[in-house]
């Protein structure tokens, strides 16, 4: 889940102010955390200390504590109605929040069943509508199968399966066209996808996402979720200055988590 925050945190300096390059400097001064690794450390939490993980309102008042300790972190507009509510509802949501906060659960989950039932539970909180559902899940799908060393031909078969325009993407056409548009799974889980699938390491993997443009905090968060689990290996030094704009309340629940995945 560390690489869907380094996603997160190298491409938000450019969400609205796309790069179309992959030549940049990969962490500076304006470089932050934002939503995406606000939510993916509650997805984490909820995963370490939840009591019952099939339970809708436990799992939703993990999003709801981290998202108000956070407020400011560049939320939808939905999200923010939806975590000040007492007693939030899903609100039928086909965002791409779904897909970037889910990598945790693809390391968590025992097998494929498990993998289902967490991915269902903490994502229909709020993102309800089959297509958000579908993001949340394809993303820790492609984590949990490159983490059990499914080849990239298998992954990107997956991926086929279930977003065929894939197939049809072009990174050239991508780079000079794709814009920041609509934040919805349809449109950007199979773009980040994608980037993964034509990348040869993390760090391409980052700069290819970013490189493309558009909402690229995000994108960058899922490709580099499945990246993070495909690749292994993350430079040390990105690591480092990746965890050096993070909180230390952020920090325990990353080592927690590292930890107990390690042991398991």
């Amino acid at each position: 889940m560390l690489g869907a925050i380094i996603g997160d945190v190298v491409g938000s300096r450019f969400e609205f102010n796309n790069i179309k390059t992959k030549k940049f400097t990969l962490i500076t001064n304006e470089s932050c955390y934002t939503d995406d690794t606000v939510l993916t450390i509650a997805v984490t939490d909820w995963l370490l200390h939840a009591k019952d993980k099939s339970d809708l309102n436990e799992a939703a008042s993990f999003l709801q504590k981290w998202a108000r300790k956070y407020p400011d972190a560049g939320y939808g507009t939905s999200f923010i109605t939806w975590m000040n509510l007492a007693n939030p509802k899903p609100y039928n949501s086909c965002g791409n929040g779904s897909a970037m906060r889910i990598s945790a659960v693809g390391w968590f989950a025992k097998d494929e069943e498990e993998l289902y039932a967490l991915t269902k539970t903490i994502t229909e909180v709020t993102h309800n509508h089959k297509e958000g559902l579908k993001g949340a899940y394809v993303t820790a799908k492609l984590v949990y199968m490159a983490l059990h060393n499914s080849s990239k031909e298998e992954l990107k078969n997956y991926a086929i399966s279930e977003y065929p325009k894939i197939k049809d993407l072009d990174y050239e056409t991508l780079r000079k066209t794709y814009v920041h548009g609509a934040e919805i799974c349809e449109v950007t889980v199979p773009e980040a996808i994608y980037c993964f699938l034509i990348s040869t390491s993390f760090e391409d993997t980052l700069r290819t996402t970013i490189s493309i443009g558009g909402d690229c905090d995000t994108t960058s968060a899922i490709s580099c979720a499945v990246a993070e689990a495909y690749y292994k290996n993350i430079d040390l030094n990105l690591v480092k200055n990746v965890r050096s704009k993070l909180t230390k309340e952020m920090l325990e629940v990353i080592d927690e988590f590292s930890l107990k995945i390690k042991n398991n």
